[in-house]
Order: structure tokens, then C-alpha cells, then sequence
């Protein structure tokens, strides 16, 4: 912690010389970058900020396997298979959020009404995502094995043309797809997320990074933090700017952001012991082998709480 303090004050005490020091961060288009424009908190960056944009979480991760990023903003389930597959991430920076939007999809007019009407249905979802994430964890809750639905992996436009198509039974699916497909009166929810998953996702970096550029990181992960908390007190600005930005109407991320409530937290116990469930349910599951499971504090860096002091 104290030298990550000192790290911090060097940077605020001699800025000019880190003026051409570059700090890349993946991006997926309408997150980190367009909340931290918005709520103006790049202003009098003391170094550069090189972004990089990418469809998904798992090229990003990709691309940060590959040394082309220094860090990027992913979920719990794309950093938890990377990290398995031996990638060198760390996350150093954790956000909760209630998981309304994290759903299991019907028809309106289907006929299944809970999780244990899943049994031998096709469910759509993207493999390893936190669709399939809460799939498992509701199978579990029912009391199901996972290999009691029908997966069929396919990515969330195609999901949904074949959920009213009727080619599958359910989709499992996220944000914003669950807000239109609500707002429009295409599904209805069968289980949401909330009490079953547990709501995270993570600014994460390589470990390369983390030794040579953790000054920067903790100024980067300040920044974001104050951005988090001024989108948590009024969801609408944000909203505006990325409705503008994805093309969908506002009503959608007003709906997102307003029940999804992201807030920045640091990397404590708590955050650790969910991550190590995460880790656990997708070893149960068998899509982690036993032998290649990570160790939730071993991938989970909780030196850089001090970054969040000034925005509680």
C-alpha cells in the first residue's frame, strides 16, 4: 500500500515528466471511454490515454494476452476463463451491480414459468458468458444438473431472432439486450440474476502493466471511480450519451442504468470470495478443468483500494 501511495504522489508532483507516458486501455464502444468523457473526469490527464475498441470482452482479452493493451473493463465470467486458460491478468478494480438486466427469457407467451420448466428445453446463450453464468447457477438453485437443458451458443442478435422464430425455448442474455427486448414486449423473465450471481465485473490489467505502469492505473482507476459515482447519482446524462453512440433509444439505458444501480468497490473479501464461487460453479459445471482452476486471490489485485479513497 505505501508504495502505491508513493506511486500516486510521484505522479501528482512531477506530472509533466509522465506527459508522454501512454496508458492503453481496451475499450467496448459505449463504456469506459463514453462515461468517463461524459462526466469530464479526463480532464488534466498527466499522461496519455491510448484506447482500443472491441466487439466483446474476449478479444479485448485477447488482445491483452498479446501485449497490443495495458488494461480493459470485462465481466466476471470472460476474466474468469482467461485467467484459467493461463492468461496474465489481473483484475485491480471491481464493480457490483444489481442483475435485473442479467435474465433467463421467454416468449410472452410461453409456457414455462420457472427455472424447473427449463428441463430438456434449448436454451440460447453465448458459451462462458454471464448468460451461461446464470443458467448454471439457476439450474443449481432448482436443484438441476447442468446438463438438464439444451444449450445452443449462439451470440445475442441471432438469440434473439431464433427465440421468436421459436427455434429455442429461452435466452439467456444481458444488457441491453434485456432492457429493448422488455421495453419492445418481446420476452418475459423467467429468473433474473440478483441473489444467484454476484453482480461483478473488473478493470483489469496484465501483469506487465501492473509492475511497470501502476501509477498510471491507479490515476486510470480514480478516474473511472469518480466517473461510476457521478453516473450512479443521475443515470439520465450518461444515458443521452449513449443512446447517441449505439443508437437505441433512451428509454433503454435509462431502464439499464437506472436498476442496475454499477457502483465502484474495492477489492476486498467479499469480492474475493465471490469470484472463488464464480470459479467453483464453472468447475462443477465441467467447463474449467479442476487441475487448470485459478485461485480467486491469486488473479484478484487488492493493492489499489487507496485509488478509491477520494471518491467515498
Amino acid at each position: 500500500m505505501r508504495a502505491l501511495v508513493l506511486s500516486l504522489l510521484a505522479l501528482l508532483t512531477v506530472a509533466p515528466a509522465f506527459a508522454e507516458t501512454v496508458l492503453r486501455v481496451g475499450d467496448q464502444r459505449g463504456n469506459a471511454r463514453a462515461l468517463m468523457e461524459a462526466a469530464g473526469v479526463l480532464d488534466g490527464l498527466p499522461y496519455r490515454l491510448e484506447w482500443s475498441e472491441f466487439p466483446a470482452a474476449a478479444p479485448l482479452l485477447e488482445a491483452l494476452n498479446a501485449g497490443a493493451i495495458d488494461a480493459g473493463g470485462v465481466g466476471d465470467a470472460p476474466f474468469t476463463f482467461a485467467a484459467a486458460a493461463g492468461v496474465p491478468v489481473k483484475a485491480f478494480l471491481a464493480f457490483r451491480n444489481r442483475q435485473d438486466g442479467l435474465a433467463i427469457l421467454v416468449r410472452p407467451d410461453s409456457p414455462i414459468r420457472r427455472v424447473q420448466d427449463l428441463k430438456d428445453k434449448r436454451i440460447a446463450t453465448n458459451r462462458g458468458s454471464i448468460g451461461h453464468q446464470i443458467v448454471l447457477a439457476a439450474l443449481e438453485e432448482a436443484g438441476l444438473p447442468a446438463d438438464s437443458v439444451r444449450f445452443h451458443f449462439l451470440p445475442p442478435a441471432d438469440a434473439k431472432l431464433a427465440l421468436a422464430a421459436g427455434a429455442v425455448d429461452a435466452w439467456s442474455t444481458w444488457e441491453p439486450y434485456t432492457s429493448a427486448a422488455e421495453l419492445a414486449g418481446l420476452v418475459r423473465v423467467v429468473r433474473d440474476g440478483n441473489g444467484i450471481t454476484p453482480g461483478l465485473s473488473f478493470a483489469v490489467a496484465s501483469d506487465s502493466a501492473l509492475k511497470t505502469k501502476r501509477a498510471l492505473l491507479a490515476d486510470y482507476a480514480s478516474r473511472l471511480a469518480r466517473a461510476r459515482a457521478w453516473a450512479l447519482k443521475d443515470p439520465a446524462p450518461y444515458a443521452a450519451v449513449w443512446s447517441a453512440l449505439i443508437g437505441l433509444p433512451e428509454a433503454v439505458p435509462l431502464r439499464w442504468f437506472g436498476r442496475a444501480q454499477y457502483r465502484t468497490v474495492a477489492i476486498d473479501a467479499a469480492v474475493i470470495a465471490d469470484e472463488q464461487r464464480i470459479i467453483d460453479l464453472y468447475v462443477r459445471a465441467g467447463l474449467i478443468p479442476q487441475a487448470r482452476a485459478p485461485r480467486a486471490e491469486t488473479i484478484l489485485d487488492p493493492s489499489f483500494s487507496e485509488a478509491l479513497a477520494a471518491v467515498r
